[in-house]
């Protein structure tokens, strides 16, 4: 992965960051990675067993027969047949590349998997299989996830605490009610607004509110970023919500 070339990466206490922190507390084993693009991620002249085999081989101490036996669990997971390990990236579809893409990242058994929009590229009946799937595993491994997207309607359906960045900062953390019940930062507002909504009795309304939010953001920018542009550093406005907010001698 890429070098990290300035600040800290703090996971349990530790700066992973060095390499000697990470080794030390098995971040490589603990920590795993679902990325966007299914194919891209999978090298294609490899069957599926090696690649779902390889954090298995790396981290743990078994026979070949031990680590088949894995894969072919780990496939049943998902929802594929054992037999798939046989076969190559290029001769499964979209989303079962993703689902393998998701058994290779819970193969380690890992604590946390940082979910890099997972389901972007998918089209929107195989995007709900695929998180169910994700959903049903963490249920059941007790894992944690580190879930990043852009679709507020996604992340509903996955995540228990959110933090919103823009322009490189976060502009709003807070529990999922905080965050689509009781939004504060006005790019929240906006990303909220822009949900698409099946309620079409009441569609002049939503529209309506999407103007009166962009209306908002473009003539109030001072009241949410500074004279440069930046965003505001974050304040507690309850136990467990957090908005980027200026300071009371800096409020208009």
């Amino acid at each position: 992965m890429e070098k990290a070339t300035h600040g800290q990466i703090i996971y349990d206490g530790y700066d992973v960051t060095k390499r000697k922190n990470r080794k030390k507390h098995k971040y490589n084993k603990d920590v795993q990675m679902i990325f966007q693009d299914s194919l891209s991620s999978l090298n294609p002249r490899k069957k599926i067993l090696d690649i779902i085999a390889e954090p298995i081989r790396n981290f743990e101490d078994f026979t070949e027969d031990q680590v088949k036996a894995r894969v072919a669990e780990l496939l049943n997971i998902v929802g594929l047949e054992e037999e798939a390990m046989y076969k190559f990236p290029h001769q499964f579809s979209g989303g079962q590349r993703q689902r393998i893409g998701v058994a290779r990242a819970v193969a380690s058994n890992p604590k946390l998997i940082i979910a890099d929009e997972p389901v972007s590229a998918l089209d929107l009946s195989v995007q709900a299989q695929v998180l169910n799937y994700m959903k049903k595993i963490q249920k059941d491994l007790g894992i944690s996830y580190m879930f990043i997207s852009h679709d507020l309607g996604v992340v509903y359906h996955m995540c228990d605490n959110l933090a919103i960045m823009h322009r490189g900062k976060f502009v709003e953390i807070g529990s999922r009610d905080d965050i689509y019940n009781h939004p504060q930062h006005i790019y929240t507002k906006r990303l909220l607004a822009a949900i698409p909504q099946v309620d079409v009795e009441h569609r002049d309304e939503h529209r309506a509110y999407r103007k009166q939010v962009e209306k908002e953001f473009t003539e109030n920018q001072d009241k949410w970023y500074d004279k440069d542009g930046k965003v505001y550093d974050l304040r507690q406005i309850s136990e467990t919500h957090w908005v980027a907010l200026p300071d009371a001698g800096e409020e208009k």
